[in-house]
């Protein structure tokens, strides 16, 4: 496996911030770095990693947060979510003052992503999926070679994203589900924006909200 993986809960929502990097040359990227910044760099630090841009899955508060403060530690570019996102981002000074948050200034990424494209870190590859549902421009970041893939909100282990914030919607979601994820093969490994890790196997049998084959109430 060239890519390897720490998770760190970050803010009062105890979401997943990913530190992911190539183990044959040590670059990393911060995925979602939603907040507690100084745990983030602590976790980079003892981990000896190279960080060389932040990826976005879509523009949540929790999910963006430190954002702006890593990108100014490490000089790097901040890359992604897909740019009908770009809302979101405009608004969190909102979403700070509405969740209770330190004022968080809205910012716009170096690169927005679109799907079909790719990301590189190091040797290791991320395809990015375009999965709208959540958010209109929630992205998720895929490793055909790792068989793993950061889902942001879209999928947990056992529920899905909510789909009650603007623009969201929630047949959009199952479909960016079933249409998109589903088929990569249900032996990849899912890290969600919150909670524990799955694979997309467990959920298509076990999970409520999109499994193959729907429980009868």
């Amino acid at each position: 496996m060239a890519l390897k993986y720490e998770i760190v809960p970050v803010t009062g929502f105890q979401q997943n911030c990913s530190i992911i990097w190539c183990d044959k040359t040590n670059e990393a990227a911060l995925v979602d770095p939603g907040g507690d910044v100084s745990k983030l760099v602590a976790k980079v630090n003892e981990l000896g990693v190279n960080v060389v841009k932040v990826l976005l899955t879509h523009g949540h508060l929790d999910h963006v947060g430190g954002t702006e403060e890593i990108r100014d530690a490490y000089n790097v570019p901040v890359i992604g979510p897909e740019k009908q996102d770009a809302f979101w981002l405009q608004a969190l000074p909102a979403q700070s003052e509405m969740f209770g948050f330190a004022r968080t200034e809205a910012f716009d990424p170096d690169q927005w992503l679109e799907d079909g494209d790719e990301v590189t870190l190091g040797e290791s590859v991320l395809k990015v999926i375009h999965t709208p549902g959540h958010t209109p421009g929630h992205v998720v970041l895929f490793s055909e070679e790792d068989r793993m893939a950061w889902v942001g909100d879209v999928l947990f282990n056992g529920s899905i994203g909510r789909t009650d914030f603007p623009k969201g919607d929630h047949e959009t979601l199952i479909s960016s589900i079933k249409e998109k994820l589903f088929p990569l093969g249900n032996d990849i490994t899912f890290v969600p924006g919150h909670g524990p890790t799955s694979t997309f196997g467990i959920e298509r049998q076990q999970n409520p909200y999109v499994a193959d084959n729907m429980p009868i109430w």
